[in-house]
């Protein structure tokens, strides 16, 4: 009788240490994969954050283009006042 326990034990840890080097198996390939998709993930971040630098940097140049299109905008309006008025007078 102690034979055959002995024997089903024996069955159930090798079948058990089957499956456990396959799920490590398994895990490995699965974090391979994760961490491809993390690095894949990564870079298109990157890309985005690059994106946003040059917007970003681009609408403070026409912040400066509007800012002096504005003044260049109030003196014309100065000189024409002020050729008007000089006419008029």
């Amino acid at each position: 009788m102690e034979s055959i326990e002995e024997g089903t034990a024996e069955k159930f840890f090798k079948d058990f240490g089957k499956k456990l080097d396959q799920f490590v198996v398994e895990a490995k390939e699965a974090g391979t994969r994760v961490e491809a998709d993390l690095r894949k993930k990564y870079e298109e971040l990157k890309v985005q954050a690059e994106n946003l630098k040059n917007d970003a940097e681009n609408k403070e140049r026409w912040r400066e283009v509007e800012a002096s299109l504005k003044k260049a905008g109030e003196e014309l309006e100065k000189a024409v006042k002020a050729a008007f008025n000089k006419s008029s007078k």
